[in-house]
């Protein structure tokens, strides 16, 4: 291990001096006479930020057309290297099209046209972050670190959604190939805007410690407001969501004609184009069989119902129906800073149906408070950025927690269902695949129970807690109830000893008969926490920022540890 990282720190040397020798000769042919002075500032640049990523070859490619600049600083270059990240997920966004014609299952044509939808969110996320570094100085880019972070994860997540949307292996390693290099840059860009504080430091750059950043001053008003709104919660968000009552709707919809709409799809459409403020849905009790989505510029949606199991959202796609996983989902939200009260997502198709999702998230600081999630295979699909939970209740049996979201679940009902005959239960799936990717999986002072149904065999039938998707997986339980019939070594590899070195897979504080450690796995990523402070991390106020935004949603909540007394 030592001699490899010798060899790649003489590799981004030799890179380095690369470009410092194209530097100087760009630099002599103008004639300037600053040569030795440029050249020594340009590498030591270079070398600050290329060190941190893995594919440095790729790094100083990206950031070559700032090095031959006199004035750049160190803010150009990040802002280069997010640029040329831009231009190589636009370069491949022609490379699904191009491949759908040689697609043989329906389900690898609808995964490719989900591969377009996919890379055009991460156009998105890249373009925030290249918008964020521009128009701020580099101190407080520091301070706004977790959200770049954040946005940089969600792009990976989207790239890879992108692969694993297709089966037939000769258009996996081609669409792979496509994407080789825009998924190279969008990792070197996460490891560069994790390293921002480091950077800084290089160049000995220090923040602005007078007044402290926006995220210092919000975690001191947070803790201090002793369960009232902080003050940089504005008046009209603590009038609107500072009650659990029935909130004054801008939309109703019913069934059975008395509100203003019949469908859920109908009263989104009228989400106003220059909205300020919240848009409020008030979804009256029914089963409404219809595929919904928030989509991205439908921002600041707040969704309220008659409760879980009046309010109910249905479907029954399904992958063995020939629909893409992605697709399945009975309602999907893409709009930032989504909240529902009091509803009910359901996915019909059945253990039979395979993957077949209930609700798929990718809103950014969205929660979800008294709601149902229910299905069997794929059921919740936490799919990317910063996702809170509190107070539902969550069915399922294979991978029935999955994606590569942020996402904490705190004080709910994780209820295992019976699955079809020779097949195990796994409660979670996560899919990190870069090592500094913030997301993960965390559930917090909730019980993991079987249903009625497995009850009877849940000897027989074996259960997990998850298994890792990709390699970095990260899940985390804490000061949760288990049950009886989680296996004694609690999780279940993915196939054979494939990612169980580089899996982050923790447990701290449970409690029940099924939350004994000492039979657990001996794997290298597996680890019981005993250090509160290292628990802490990921407690909703530091692993999501929750101090940022959570408290606003006026939903009950834990930012730290919880209390035993409130499980429910």
């Amino acid at each position: 291990m030592k001699n490899a990282k010798v060899i790649a720190g003489g590799i981004s040397i030799i890179l380095v001096l690369g470009v410092v020798i194209g530097v100087i000769a760009g630099v002599a042919r103008s004639g300037s006479s600053n040569i030795e002075e440029h050249v020594s500032t340009t590498s030591k640049y270079i070398a600050s930020i290329c060190n941190t990523t893995d594919y440095k070859q790729q790094c100083v490619e990206s950031i070559g057309s700032v090095a031959s600049n006199n004035s750049a600083t160190p803010k150009d270059y990040i802002q280069a290297a997010i640029g040329y990240t831009i231009s190589q997920v636009q370069a491949a966004m022609n490379k699904p099209e191009g491949l759908g014609k040689e697609a043989n299952s329906s389900v690898d044509k609808m995964g490719l046209e989900d591969c377009k939808e996919l890379l055009d969110f991460a156009i998105d996320e890249l373009q925030a972050a290249f918008s964020m570094v521009r128009d701020n100085q580099l101190h407080t880019l520091a301070d706004r670190e977790a959200e770049l972070r954040d946005w940089m994860s969600a792009v990976i997540s989207y790239q890879q959604t992108c692969l694993d949307g297709v089966s037939q292996s000769d258009i996996k390693q081609e669409l792979n190939n496509g994407l080789l290099k825009a998924t190279e840059l969008t990792s070197n860009a996460l490891a560069i805007v994790s390293a921002i504080s480091d950077i800084m430091s290089s160049f000995n750059i220090t923040k602005n410690t007078t007044t402290g950043s926006a995220t210092s001053r919000k975690l001191l008003e947070a803790v201090g407001s002793k369960g009232e709104f902080p003050s940089w919660v504005s008046a009209a968000d603590r009038k609107l969501l500072g009650s659990h009552s029935r909130l004054p709707p801008n939309a109703v919809v019913a069934k059975d004609g008395s509100g203003q709409y019949k469908t859920i799809a109908a009263a989104l459409a009228a989400y106003p184009k220059n909205l300020s403020g919240r848009f409020v849905i008030y979804v009256k009790a029914g089963v409404y069989d219809e595929y919904v989505t928030v989509t991205k510029n439908q921002i600041n949606v707040y969704m309220y119902g008659d409760g879980p199991r009046k309010t109910i959202i249905t479907g029954s796609k399904s992958y063995a129906s020939g629909v893409s996983t992605f697709k399945t989902a009975s309602f999907a939200v893409v709009g930032n800073n989504f909240i529902a009260k009091g509803m009910g997502f359901r996915n019909t198709a059945g253990a039979a149906g395979h993957q077949a999702v209930a609700l798929r998230v990718q809103s950014d600081q969205s929660s979800f408070y008294n709601c149902r999630m229910e299905g069997y295979q794929d059921t919740l699909y936490v799919h990317a950025h910063r996702q809170f939970y509190r107070n539902c209740i969550i069915t399922g049996t294979i991978d029935f927690i999955f994606g590569d979201a942020t996402a904490v679940i705190q004080n709910s009902q994780i209820v295992v269902r019976k699955p079809m005959e020779n097949q195990q239960n796994l409660v979670t799936a996560q899919g990190r695949v870069d090592r500094r990717e913030s997301t993960g999986i965390v559930i917090q002072n909730c019980r993991i129970v079987p249903d009625k149904q497995l009850y009877p065999t849940r000897f027989k039938t074996r259960s997990y807690l998850g298994r890792p998707w990709k390699a970095y997986s990260r899940t985390i339980i804490m000061e949760t109830i288990i049950g009886d019939f989680i296996q004694a070594d609690g999780w279940m590899p993915w196939s054979g000893t494939l990612y169980l070195d580089t899996l982050d897979y923790r447990e701290y504080g449970n409690r029940g008969p099924g939350a004994a450690t000492d039979r657990r796995v001996k794997w290298k990523g597996y680890k019981v926490i005993t250090d509160r402070n290292e628990a802490a991390q990921f407690t909703p106020g530091i692993f999501l920022q929750g101090n940022d935004w959570i408290l606003s949603t006026g939903i009950p909540n834990y930012l730290g540890f919880t209390n035993a007394r409130d499980m429910l």
